[in-house]
């Protein structure tokens, strides 16, 4: 294609048409917060530093975060949670284009359906688990997508929800497979190995097949999406 890729700054220059988001580990590139529950209080984890050493601390959640967070369902239960507190306004600027425009945000993340009571946060460094206090600013710290929040998330807002599929269904179902059939055809034996290899890391469920989620709210009259 020879269209040029434009860079906006702000949603609202966005055209008034139709609009589809993609986002691809987007959702677990912004930072959480912890909470837990203890003698029917609610606790947010808290960073201190002491002597150049960062400890962990717990302190009574603000009554904002609590109000919030209490409208949730899948949370109710838990007494260990997180919660992606900065996510959620970001994905307010996409949600108020959609219904204004109508459309869709495609993601596709790590995550699980269903919050338990452990920390997902991690940190990875040179490819390797990293441990989350060491190499500050020269690691890639993430955590895990709770994808049963952004689903109660999004139907709160009025909009529309499919079922969260794995990526190796959602890749087999727009035809991954065929696709690759397709192209190795006209491959050596090395490039068809190399491919294969591309397939086997996308779809294998002990790689990413399973751990990566595929996740769909939309704003349209139309109910029907290819991959789900």
């Amino acid at each position: 294609s020879n269209r040029k890729i434009k860079w906006i700054k702000n949603f609202s220059k966005i055209s008034d048409q139709p609009t589809l988001f993609i986002g691809n580990e987007y959702f677990d590139a912004i930072p959480i917060k912890q909470f837990k529950r203890h003698n029917g209080q609610m606790y947010e984890k808290k960073l201190q530093l002491k002597n150049d050493q960062i400890f962990e601390t717990f302190q009574k959640a603000s009554n904002k975060d609590k109000k919030l967070i209490n409208k949730f369902k899948c949370l109710k239960n838990n007494y260990f949670f997180e919660f992606p507190k900065l996510g959620l306004s970001e994905i307010d600027k996409i949600i108020k284009r959609l219904k204004q425009n109508s459309g869709a945000i495609l993601l596709i993340d790590y995550g699980y359906l269903k919050q338990t009571n452990l920390s997902s946060l991690q940190s990875i460094r040179l490819h390797k688990f990293n441990k989350i206090y060491e190499n500050i600013g020269k690691s890639d710290v993430t955590s895990h997508v709770n994808f049963g929040l952004l689903k109660e998330y999004f139907l709160g807002k009025g909009l529309k929800v499919k079922n969260t599929i794995s990526q190796s269904m959602f890749l087999k179902k727009i035809g991954i497979l065929e696709r690759a059939s397709q192209l190795s055809l006209k491959m050596n034996f090395k490039k068809k190995t190399d491919l294969y290899f591309r397939l086997q890391r996308l779809l294998d469920p002990k790689i990413m097949g399973h751990l990566f989620k595929v996740f769909l709210s939309y704003n349209s009259e139309n109910n029907k999406y290819l991959g789900f």
